[in-house]
């Protein structure tokens, strides 16, 4: 299979490293520092728990030309970036398929309109990771698949032969009924935990002892798994119900304190709490309010979190607009354990 992975992140540089070394004929579109790196060092991956290095080389170019030809297209990119590709998407006809992996709680609406709905997949990222200079840190799995499917729910010839290629690669694969559901349950545990991460400073170990906020965590996610089946969205896997909706909120909170006082979480969430990463966070948490204000339901919880993320949004764009960069300052709100009340970014959910 010709595969072109459009974006060189973590999950991109992964993905395209697997691919190339399980036969397939993969290129890897990267631009600027990036692209130079790529072009002297090759895709440099770390495993965040061995510290095992390898190195591979994969085709580069920097731009999808309308007369490129390819089987596949996988976009591996920050939710907010995506709009900036879609018209060379748009202007590239002969590539039928394109699978948009990351997180997303719009729905592909915006993507099937731009490049056509019968082009349009989406995906779940398989790995987590995070780049230091030219090499990828990630934190990898068997039992976390790539998961993906068509945006109508079908399972078809196409989608099938895209999973058989991440198989023979060594990825697993595992194609989704309802796949926009399944990104949006996803968000709807993702962006109260990034609130939480981001009151404690981006610090997991310190999250990890605090109590009050990882049950506020819970009852976030709570509101939004309630809201997203108020609108019809299913919650999958329905196992995120039972555990969210059914099991005593501190218990789940105490066993969400369990995991992230490990290395493993500390590793695992290094991209949600890197630098830059507020502006998929936004975006990501402005698409799932418009869900919470569609359910018509109050949402006090996931309000007080989500303001974390606004704060360190702003925060991050205040920083770049000053410095040229995406380089954000330092926190400057004091420490304050979470409790009930208004959420305010100086002291506290």
């Amino acid at each position: 299979m010709r595969i072109l992975v459009y974006g060189a992140g973590a999950v991109g540089s992964f993905n395209a490293a697997r691919l190339k070394a399980g036969g397939h004929d993969v290129t890897l579109l990267a631009r600027g520092r990036r692209l130079r790196e790529l072009q002297e060092h090759g895709v440099v991956l770390e495993a965040a728990r061995s510290g095992v290095r390898t190195v591979t080389v994969v085709p580069l170019v920097d731009a999808l030309e309308p007369d490129d030809m390819y089987d596949l297209v996988l976009v591996a990119m920050r939710r907010q970036q995506t709009p900036a590709i879609l018209p060379a998407l748009a202007a590239n006809r002969k590539t039928p398929t394109v699978v948009f992996v990351g997180n997303n709680a719009g729905g592909g609406l915006d993507y099937a309109a731009a490049i056509g709905r019968e082009r349009v997949l989406l995906g779940q990222g398989n790995v987590g990771g995070v780049r230091v200079d030219h090499v990828v840190r990630y934190l990898w799995a068997r039992f976390l698949p790539f998961e993906f499917g068509e945006l109508d729910g079908r399972r078809t010839p196409r989608s099938a032969a895209i999973a058989g290629a991440f198989r023979r690669a060594g990825l697993p694969a595992r194609v989704v009924g309802d796949v926009d559901a399944s990104l949006k349950t996803h968000a709807a545990s993702l962006l109260p935990m990034v609130g939480a991460l981001y009151w404690a400073r981006g610090d997991v170990r310190r999250l990890a002892r605090a109590r009050p906020a990882l049950r506020l965590w819970v009852r976030a996610t709570r509101e939004a798994q309630r809201s997203l089946r108020r609108v019809g969205t299913p919650i999958v896997p329905a196992a995120n119900r039972l555990l969210y909706e059914w099991v005593p909120e501190r218990l789940v909170a105490f066993g969400m304190g369990l995991f992230l006082d490990t290395d493993l979480a500390v590793a695992g969430l290094a991209d949600a709490a890197a630098e830059g990463a507020a502006g998929e966070m936004k975006e990501l948490a402005d698409e799932l309010r418009t869900i919470l204000r569609r359910a018509g339901r109050p949402a006090p919880a996931c309000e007080r979190l989500f303001a974390f993320i606004d704060a360190r949004w702003e925060q991050e764009r205040s920083s770049a607009s000053i410095a040229g960069s995406t380089r954000p300052t330092g926190e400057t709100r004091p420490p304050a354990a979470p409790g009930r009340g208004r959420a305010d970014p100086r002291t506290g959910p």
